[in-house]
This record gives structure tokens, sequence and C-alpha cells, in this order.
């Protein structure tokens, strides 16, 4: 078993190279783990007959001790020929991983999906602690805690069917008075950051309450041309 779990934009060089050096043989099992790639980056080696597997868990990793027991119970998307698949499932169980096969077509999709979720979130709740510090919320952290935990587990549930707020309860006045204050906040130089994604998301929060027919046209008007 060869495991590669190096940068996903470097696993297309050391495939290559290893196939110029002769490492890949006939038997081998090569997986990598890069959420955003199939099988397809390692042609070189399937075509010196090794094995080739795209496993990728859907975690994030610490490089402390929690890593380990976050694999159990962790989806793992399995990526590769239709024959090798049930290895890639088994090793994924012997994990205490959960195995979802995923197309090579779609790896791109399924990884972005993973990003925008996670990566983003970070990046989303990190902005929110910063604007409660703003005003003087020392453990912003504390603070957001109970209220972004029951959001997000409403999310996981319900999807978009338990989303409360001023966007979709079509308080226009309410979404003015908040892109003035986080503009204002952005101009004091230190949060330029903020207007931009809190406009885009509430700008998709809107957009999608029209499409849902929880706003009214006119209203989903109101909020976009406030956002704007």
């Amino acid at each position: 078993l060869v495991l590669i779990a190096i940068p996903d934009d470097e696993i297309a060089g050391l495939a290559d190279g290893a196939a110029k050096l002769g490492l890949w043989r006939p038997g081998q099992l090569v997986i990598h783990v890069a959420g955003s790639r199939g099988t397809s980056i390692l042609a070189p080696a399937a075509k010196s007959g090794a094995l080739t597997l795209a496993i990728h868990p859907a975690m994030t990793f610490t490089g402390t001790s929690l890593d380990g027991a976050r694999l159990v119970g962790c989806p793992f998307a399995v990526t590769g020929p239709a024959m090798l698949l049930p290895i890639g499932q088994a090793l994924v169980t012997e994990l205490g991983g959960l195995p979802v096969v995923v197309g090579e077509e779609d790896r791109g999709l399924y990884h972005a999906a993973l990003s925008h979720g996670a990566n983003h979130l970070v990046t989303l709740v990190a902005e929110a602690m910063r604007m409660l510090e703003a005003v003087g919320i020392e453990d912003s952290g504390a603070y957001l805690a109970p209220l972004l935990e029951a959001s997000l587990d409403g999310a996981l549930r319900s999807g978009e069917a338990l989303l409360t707020g001023p966007v979709v309860r079509g308080d226009v006045g309410t979404v003015a008075e908040h892109a003035a204050a986080i503009d204002a906040l952005a101009a004091t130089g230190e949060y330029g950051d903020v207007p931009p994604v809190y406009r885009a998301l509430a700008t998709a929060t809107a957009q999608r309450a029209q499409e849902r027919r929880i706003l009214r046209p006119e209203q989903a008007e109101a909020i976009l041309a406030v956002l704007k």
C-alpha cells in the first residue's frame, strides 16, 4: 500500500516522477487522500499496473491526538474503478469510517461543497466574533456559541426550513441598519473584509427566500436594493 498525503497540486508531479523512476509496479495499491481529485491524477501509476484509489475523509485535522478519534463514524469519499471500490470501502470500514462512493467527475464539486461549508464557516464565525469584540464583548466565542450551535443543528437537520432573521422576515429597515453599521465599522480600517461578506450572504439569503416563496417579490427587491 502506498498512501499519498501531500498538497493536492503536487500529486500529479509525484505520480509522474515516480513513474519515470520505475517505482510503480503491478499489484501495488496506490491511494491519495486529496478531496478535490479523483484517480485520473494517478494515471502514471495505473499504467504501470498499480491499483489506484482516491479516499478522502470529510474531516478537518489538528495534528493532535483528537484526529484518530474523529475518524470513527466519519464519512469518506471513495473514488476509483468499479472493481476496486470494494477495497476502498473495506479500508474505510477498517478505520471505523463510513464509505460513500463519489464519481470521478464529481470530486471537484464534492470538495468545493466541503470547503465552502467548513472553511468559510470559520471565516464567517471569526468575522462575527470580531464584530462583537468591536462593541466590547470580550469572550465573543462563548457569547455566540449557543446561537450558532442551535443554528448549525437546525441547518444540518432541516436545511433552510428553520432559517430566521431580518432578511427572511423582509425587515428592510433592519437590513439597511446592519449594512450601515458594518460599513461604518469597516471605515475604521480594520474590518474591510466584513461588508462584502455580509452583503453576499444576505443577498443569497434573500434570493433563496424569494425562490422558496417566503419573501414576496417586492420584499426581495427592496432587500436587494438596500444591499446594493
